[in-house]
């Protein structure tokens, strides 16, 4: 197990502490980036004649070799290398000899993985940023259909006052919209490159590092050496927005698993994304929505995790922050498998409409608007309370709806009512009279779904 440190120490590392110590198994995740990051790194050692071109040239080929054979699986990451990193500059060597010692010139262990994790990372934002907006290009597609769809909308999980399906999809749309914005956020605090920072004080040789920032598509180069190897927190960042995003779709799961249900029966779940049960024939499980669910919590605990290995950590880099990358690999494979598994749930998923809308009068959410028809012809807003309190009671007690009610049976409680109740309860009016910015009502929901549209064509 030679070390490509190995020439302070007088005897080889012990197997066990030697396992213990090593990342390969995970770090080689990020091959790609390291090759890219030293591409980066001699190209500009040879601008800034550290480097012949001839070497630059030599040492560019060799990695692009390696490159294209670990892609192509001709050339496996072996488990005897340390880390991802001395697997590339240990192969390179192999393969074009003195040259490739040279590769590591100017930088550290330190700087590098600070690099590699930043460029892996950076690239798994602007999937994931892709993943939510095909995720609200479905509830578009949703609002725009279901502005006339009508259901109950609820508080404590209590029918409240009704309202649309594309309304309640909107709830979901400014989520993940907010989401995509804290994403866009990490992106730009994170873009500074820290290849340069050496081990933790810079390094003697004369590197340009405006021009590597600039070859690896960063705004610049980070501005403290220390802090370059030290930093993780836009790892943090990544997993606190990752732990939103699966919040929001552990809410919204809880919702499908719920409308699903043989009570509810709002939506019926295409059997793509669903399963049986191995005893009960009849049985059709949400088991994508119930997986979201569940696998929330290890998002949520990989947060934690980091949260609690960085914070007693001194400057400037510590092997501890090796702990950062399982973390963080395993978070973001969660929350993509999840993103993209849920938005093929939702987008065939079929919405029982006329289930929905029956259930919006029969839980009584027209209660409200009855209540102030009769405040709109002079009756005192504590008195119509009681007097409709009144109505839903003998509703109840008659299994009827509001709107079952005949005109003698309103008159019998109020005289107040008339023929005009009806049409001031009904679905459409109690939803379309709501036409403030933000409101269900058709033309404040067309004309939020315009700013959504806008939204998806510019972002």
């Amino acid at each position: 197990m030679a070390q490509l440190w190995g020439g302070r120490f007088t005897k080889e590392t012990d197997q066990l502490v030697y396992n213990f110590n090593a990342s390969i198994s995970f770090d080689q995740k990020f091959y790609e980036q390291d090759i890219k990051g030293s591409i980066a790194h001699v190209t500009m050692l040879a601008k800034q004649n550290i480097l012949t071109e001839a070497e630059k040239e030599k040492i560019i080929a060799g990695l692009q070799g390696i490159l294209k054979d670990v892609k192509a699986g001709v050339l496996e990451i072996s488990d005897k290398y340390e880390d991802i990193h001395s697997f590339v500059e240990a192969t390179l060597i192999d393969r074009i000899g003195e040259a490739g010692k040279k590769l590591h010139t100017g930088r550290s262990r330190n700087d590098q993985v600070a690099l590699d994790m930043k460029l892996f990372t950076r690239d798994e934002v602007t999937a994931i940023n892709g993943l939510l907006k095909e995720l609200l290009e479905v509830l578009y597609t949703i609002m725009k259909d279901n502005t006339e769809t009508f259901m109950p909308g609820f508080t404590h999980l209590q029918k409240a006052q009704p309202i649309t399906l594309a309304h309640h999809m909107g709830a979901y749309f400014e989520m993940f919209k907010r989401d995509r914005s804290r994403l866009h956020d990490i992106y730009e605090r994170m873009n500074y490159c820290p290849l340069g920072s050496g081990a933790l004080a810079g390094t003697t040789y004369p590197l340009d590092r405006e021009y590597t920032a600039e070859l690896l598509g960063f705004y610049g180069p980070t501005l403290n050496s220390m802090d370059s190897v030290a930093d993780r927190d836009y790892l943090i960042e990544l997993l606190s927005a990752l732990s939103t995003i699966m919040m929001h779709l552990s809410r919204f799961s809880e919702e499908v698993i719920i409308w699903n249900s043989n009570e509810y029966r709002f939506v019926e779940i295409d059997d793509a994304y669903s399963t049986g049960s191995s005893i009960m024939p009849q049985k059709k499980n949400p088991d994508i929505a119930e997986l979201v669910r569940g696998k929330t919590g290890r998002v949520y605990g990989a947060l934690m995790s980091l949260l609690t290995t960085m914070k007693g950590i001194p400057l400037a880099y510590n092997k501890d922050m090796q702990e950062d990358k399982e973390f963080v690999f395993d978070a973001i494979d969660t929350a993509k498998g999840c993103l993209a598994l849920f938005t093929g749930m939702l987008r065939t998923m079929r919405f029982n409409n006329t289930v929905m809308e029956n259930s919006a009068k029969n839980g009584f959410t027209n209660a409200t608007d009855a209540a102030d028809y009769l405040v709109n012809h002079g009756v005192a807003f504590r008195d119509a309370h009681g007097i409709v309190g009144q109505l839903v009671l003998y509703c109840i007690e008659k299994d009827i709806a509001l709107d079952d009610m005949t005109l003698e049976e309103y008159k019998a409680i109020s005289p107040v009512f008339e023929e005009d109740i009806y049409e001031a309860i009904s679905m459409e009016t109690c939803v379309n009279k709501r036409m403030t910015i933000g409101a269900p009502g058709k033309e404040a929901m067309e004309q939020v779904i315009g700013i959504y549209e806008k939204y998806l064509a510019e972002s």
